[in-house]
This record gives structure tokens, sequence and C-alpha cells, in this order.
């Protein structure tokens, strides 16, 4: 199925509003990556370019960079969300569960949700089984938490033509990787329709800093510009908004990156109408609104 074929057009405006508990217009929700990047395979991103070109194996600098983000950057991350004493997702490979236990414990013991992000970091149309790599995730996550994942992410958003498919038969309840509303939406499989749940692009410190090359001070302004035009469009219209935050170990846990985080969660949580909640959550919410 196309991914045109998955869902219709629907402007926002012309929707039925859905409205949060107690008043509330902005559902929040903070996802935290973690990944296992394999040091025999091609880097899946880079801070530096190999000098002779090429892909060099074992690409030291490139792996040492990421792997400071679960060794380091993690936890200094942590401090700031413990603070804020916010809810947070983890998206995380099916392999990192064992390959980082210490991180994996410390997001059990703050009973944050976990959501299936690929077995291993790798494009999934380059996955060898894409059923049994799902499973795999579901299965590792199951076994670390005691229950089963109810959402997904892609490594990098990447789907097949029947990722939404295997996703329902593998019991999973929504995807984030079609960044298309400020609302949850639902996408027809060639079972039952899965719920997307919005993720975002643009607060994404990949996209900002890695991809667009801005400075560290972009990733506060631009997601406290983000929620109040967010919150603007929900008082407008009556009618809820989902907004995500997108943050990577390696990347918003570095040094020089990690304040601005911590601006922008203050700035959100000042305002009473804005919810802070997980990918779950916001799917119960919306599937209690809007019954299938």
């Amino acid at each position: 199925m196309l991914p045109s074929e998955r869902i219709d057009y629907e402007p926002i405006h012309n929707r039925e509003p859905l409205h949060l508990p107690g008043g509330a217009k902005v559902a929040v929700w903070l996802i935290v990556n973690v990944e296992e990047w394999s040091d025999t395979e091609p880097m899946p991103r880079t801070v530096l370019t190999p000098p002779a070109g090429g892909v060099p194996t074992p690409d030291v600098p490139n792996w040492a960079w990421h792997e400071y983000g679960n060794r380091v950057g993690f936890w200094r991350m942590l401090r700031v969300i413990d603070r804020h004493r916010i809810p947070a997702a983890l998206a995380v490979n099916g392999s990192a569960i064992s390959a980082y236990s210490a991180i994996t414990k410390a997001a059990v013991e703050r009973e944050w949700e976990f959501i299936g992000h690929g077995f291993t970091q790798k494009n999934m149309q380059k996955v060898a089984d894409e059923r049994l790599d799902i499973q795999r995730t579901r299965d590792a996550i199951t076994e670390a938490t005691g229950r089963r994942p109810r959402g997904w992410l892609g490594p990098g958003l990447t789907e097949t033509m029947e990722t939404p498919d295997l996703l329902v038969e593998e019991g999973y309840d929504y995807v984030c990787d079609w960044v298309l509303d400020d609302q949850p939406t639902r996408l027809r499989t060639r079972g039952e329709k899965i719920v997307n749940v919005p993720y975002t692009q643009e607060c994404n410190d990949v996209a900002m800093m890695l991809i667009q090359h801005h400075t560290a001070d972009e990733y506060r302004g631009r997601a406290v510009d983000q929620f109040d035009q967010l919150l603007a469009d929900a008082r407008a219209d009556d009618s809820a908004r989902v907004m995500a935050l997108v943050v990577h170990p390696y990347i918003m846990g570095a040094p020089h990156r990690l304040k601005y985080l911590d601006l922008a969660l203050e700035h959100i949580r000042r305002h009473d109408e804005a919810v802070f909640y997980t990918g779950e959550q916001i799917l119960d919410w919306y599937t209690d609104s809007r019954p299938a």
C-alpha cells in the first residue's frame, strides 16, 4: 500500500475539536532516543569525515562520538529530566536493551515508556527480515520491562511498504514515523488501523545540529516558538495539539547543548495549558476521544 493510500487528506480546522483533561491545550511528549551503533558497519551518522575518504572499519572517531552519549550524555540529560519531573519515552534499539543495561534500568525505575526503535540502528529497508526485526525488538523490550511496547519509531523514520501492516500484526498500537499532523491520525493497514502519534523533524536535535548545523541555542528558540504557536492554534480552534521534543544523548547530552533543553522545558512547564504525556498516554487519550 502506498503512503498516500493509507491516510485520507483531512484539514485540521474541519475536524471535531479534541479536548485534553483539565483544560490543557497542548500535550507535550519528550522522546529520548538510545541506540547501539555497530563498530563493524558504516556509522549511521558522522561528525568527522574520514581524512582519506571511503568508509573505514573500524570508524573509531565516529563510533566513539556516539558512544559518549550513552556513557556520559544520557546521565547528564537524565538529571535535567528528573529535575523537571516529567515523564519521558525511551525510543530504543532492541539490541541496546542489553548493551546499555544501566540505561534500561534507569528508565524502568522511572517508569518511562519504552518504544520500539528497530533491533539495530539500520534503515528498515535494508533489514534482512523486517518482521523478525520488529518481533525481536518487541520481545527485548517485553523481557526488560514486563510489558510489550505499544509504540514504534523506525530508525531514521524509515519504513518499507509493509511496515504499518507488520506493526499491527505484531501487536503494536501506534507508530511515530508519519510526521504530517499536529494531532493523532489513523493509518490504514491490511488489518486494523494503526494510530500515528505526532513526532517531529523540526524540534529534533538530529535535524537542527547534525543536518542544518545550527548553534546549540537553536534548540531552545525553536522549541519555545513551536510551543507558543501550537498553543495559539489550540486556543483559536478550541482543539488540542500534540508537540514532540526529540533528543539523543550524543547530541543534546553534549556539555555545550544541554542547557538549551533545560530552558525549553522550563518555558513549557510555566504554562498551565501544557501537559506532559508519554506516547501511550496520548494514544489512550485520542482513542478514548475518537473511538475507531
